[in-house]
């Protein structure tokens, strides 16, 4: 109960000194420049304070007062918080001192005291003030810091860390925890640094390198492990995530080095290791810089717009500032969380979230028809490679006539601009889904001759983090049920990037001018092999035992490859002015030759008389604008099985 009310009275008594900080303050430094003011007569005269003096003293003090208070008034050193002192404030303290002296110099030529006030009295008070004040705010700091992390430690509230990576990472991340009240409490660095060993940081002390991460761990017995190592690439960050899982502690790192640039370093972005972390290859970050000036006063349309790419696509544009968004998707329900969640975001941005089909074509010609749409972002699509094996007639509906119809409307409602989103299965496709896009990727460069006005062009990429039915959400759920992970081949590989990236691929390729009419595609370094993928997601789960005992091969899917491509053998590629982005040069007529047997299949495969002979004009439109080949998928099959 004593405990109790010692703790409430102090809480009170704070609370009253926080009230009334300005009084505090002026009052701790009006003690401090009295004590500097007697210790500087008493250090000029040897600790013998000559009785003649005295009366010098009392006249001078209210004036010496009065200037120093005044001083520091005009330097604004009453209103900042004591515990975040830093070097901006010793540099107003030193302002505020050196004009306090000076002017109390002058006063002294006017009041002319006898015996008068030495000069070398009026240097020492100067000196010992400023170490009076400046000490004073650091005894506050120290004592205020002191008393949390013991209120958290006796509280068993601490979480003792071990931190690794000693630089301008580190050090933030340590400043945070040793300056507020965070819960964690640093036992020291770790660094590969040799030099840094044995040096303190903020008083916690550099105590080895990071290949003594287990000795360490055994002899210090922390709660957790933080990486502070921003600009660690990926293989670097496997290599000491492996470290790591041998002391089975929890491990967490900090956000990217653009953070650390712009000194946003928190103890609140600590977050555990994702596997998008682990990739073979870093990030790519695109500057877009001209968006806002690219969608000022115009009207957006995505499609597929509450879909994994066609969301944070909505996000990304909205940001940005267009007179308006529109929202085209058929799944009513994500769309409308979408619509709530940008208009609680940008409330700025007129949204107008239509719940509809793309297949509906007076939908599409109303929407074209109904004001101008000047940007165009063409993300609705069905994307599940096996689903569309057994599905044809929904693959061919939805990707071919689809964007058939929505390449069409925008380029004769003079849209300035049509981007299709494409998929690295587009490439010598065999499967009907990768099929039904590199129909669709024609069907969209085509129409580039046939409405020149519009600038059409298709972002290609591989397999996307996180996306709706991609592997790694699988794999969560499967670990989640406690189920094996299902693999399809232990050699199957794929290119990989995380959905902000595609995004912004998508928004960069819009703003390339020699992307008219060409394939936009982000280098995307080697492919990935899902069996890593599903090793490493099992390692950074905490289970420490052999991840090969949680996974079981299924074997290839129908329509699924075994390693997937980026480009053709016959289509060409050339870099652009933004790094790791390139266009790709597609052939017409060799798209044509490649696709009609999968053309003429469906067509005879599939029983609606309507949708065969809409496959054929889309088709016909098609290779009326990029080649001279025959009008119909039959007559192009006779002439390949005739050479």
């Amino acid at each position: 109960m004593s405990s109790h009310k010692s703790a409430s009275f102090d809480e009170a008594a704070y609370r009253f000194l926080s009230r009334h900080r300005r009084i505090v303050a002026y009052t701790l430094y009006a003690g401090g420049t009295s004590v500097g003011y007697a210790s500087a007569f008493l250090l000029r005269f040897e600790l013998r304070w000559p009785a003649a003096y005295l009366q010098t003293f009392l006249l001078t003090l209210p004036f010496l007062l009065a200037v120093r208070l005044g001083g520091h008034a005009a330097f604004k050193l009453a209103t900042g918080r004591w515990r975040y002192v830093g070097v901006s404030d010793v540099f107003r303290l030193l302002g505020s001192s050196l004009l306090g002296t000076l002017v109390f110099a002058g006063a002294l030529q006017l009041l002319r005291p006898s015996p008068a006030v030495p000069n070398s009295v009026i240097l020492i008070e100067l000196v010992l003030s400023i170490y009076l004040i400046g000490g004073l705010w650091l005894a506050y700091r120290l004592i205020f810091q002191t008393a949390r992390r013991w209120g958290q430690t006796t509280g068993g509230m601490s979480k003792k860390v071990l931190i690794i990576g000693a630089g301008e990472a580190g050090s933030r991340l340590v400043h945070e925890m040793v300056t507020f009240a965070t819960g964690y409490v640093p036992l020291g660095f770790l660094d590969s640094d040799p030099l840094k060993w044995g040096t303190r940081i903020h008083g916690v002390v550099v105590i080895g390198g990071t290949e003594d991460i287990a000795a360490r761990v055994k002899q210090l017995e922390p709660d957790e492990l933080v990486a502070a190592l921003p600009s660690l690439d990926p293989a670097e960050l496997r290599r000491l995530v492996a470290l790591c899982e041998s002391t089975r502690l929890p491990f967490k790192v900090l956000p990217r080095i653009a953070e650390v640039l712009e000194g946003n370093i928190r103890l609140n972005q600590l977050r555990d290791v994702r596997l998008e972390d682990l990739l073979g290859r870093d990030p790519v970050e695109l500057s877009l810089p001209e968006l806002a000036e690219d969608f000022r006063d115009r009207a957006v349309l995505i499609t597929g717009a509450a879909g994994s790419i066609g969301s944070e696509l909505s996000r990304q544009v909205a940001r940005h500032g267009p007179r308006r968004l529109i929202l085209l998707d058929q799944a009513e329900s994500a769309l409308y969380l979408l619509e709530l969640e940008l208009r609680r975001k940008f409330p700025e941005v007129e949204l107008r979230p239509v719940v509809g089909d793309i297949l509906d074509r007076e939908l599409v010609e109303s929407l074209f028809a109904g004001e101008t749409i000047h940007r165009t972002f063409h993300a609705a699509a069905c994307k599940h490679v096996p689903l569309m094996e057994v599905n044809i007639s929904q693959a061919v509906r939805n990707n071919i006539l689809g964007t058939h119809a929505l390449v069409d409307a925008a380029g004769r409602h003079g849209c300035e601009r049509f981007v299709f989103v494409s998929t690295d299965k587009a490439v010598r496709p065999v499967n009907v889904m990768g099929a039904t896009k590199s129909v669709a990727e024609l069907l969209a460069l085509a129409a580039q001759r046939r409405h020149p006005r519009t600038s059409y062009l298709a972002v290609r990429f591989g397999n996307v983090l996180g996306s709706q039915g991609s592997v790694i959400p699988i794999f969560r759920r499967q670990m989640e049920d406690g189920d094996q992970l299902t693999v399809t081949h232990p050699e199957v590989t794929r290119f990989f990037m995380t959905i902000p990236e595609a995004t912004q691929l998508v928004l960069q390729a819009s703003l390339l001018s020699q992307a008219q009419g060409r394939i936009a595609m982000l280098e995307m370094g080697d492919p990935v092999r899902i069996l890593d993928l599903a090793r490493n997601l099992i390692r950074l789960s905490g289970e420490y035992r052999d991840p090969d005992t949680r996974i079981r091969y299924i074997g290839l899917r129908p329509g699924e490859k075994l390693h997937e491509e980026l480009v053709a053998p016959r289509e060409d590629i050339t870099p652009t002015p933004v790094p790791k982005v390139n266009l790709v040069t597609r052939s017409p007529a060799d798209g044509v030759r490649d696709l009609t047997l999968w053309i003429d299949r469906w067509r005879l495969g599939l029983g609606d008389p309507c949708m065969r002979e809409a496959l054929d004009a889309a088709w016909s439109w098609c290779c009326e604008t990029t080649a001279p080949t025959p009008a119909t998928p039959r007559e192009m099959t006779a002439a390949i099985s005739s050479d």
